[in-house]
């Protein structure tokens, strides 16, 4: 079950929200200034190319971390999950999107604080 939910998250938008990230993560990496959020926006690809079955955990709760979270919150996070919410409650409110609904809360706390996390198999 799980294959197959990823396989329709993936075709019906999950690798348009991969990439995405992806080319963030490169952008981030060439400017020096971005290079600490490196990292975190090539988990958010991973995890938003196949988001079934994994689950977010704290990996790193230090200080760097706590400093990085708040800054990304300020700058991008918290309209990144505001975006992830809006699409969850769409897909709410039909019976079929509701695990797709799921999955866009999850990227939207995971787009919240992403540095000091880790996505692990469920």
């Amino acid at each position: 079950m799980r294959l197959l939910l990823n396989l329709l998250w993936f075709v019906l938008g999950g690798w348009i929200s991969g990439t995405l990230w992806l080319l963030a993560g490169v952008i981030l990496a060439i400017t020096v200034v971005g290079l600490p959020w490196t990292p975190a926006a090539f988990r958010m690809a991973g995890f938003s190319y196949w988001p079934f079955g994994k689950i977010v955990v704290d990996r790193d709760v230090g200080a760097t971390s706590l400093v990085l979270n708040i800054l990304w919150l300020l700058l991008a996070g918290w309209w990144l999950a505001l975006h992830h919410l809006v699409l969850a409650f769409a897909l709410a409110v039909t019976i079929i999107g509701i695990p797709f609904a799921w999955q866009h809360v999850k990227l939207a706390v995971l787009s919240l604080t992403p540095v000091g996390k880790a996505v692990v198999e469920a």
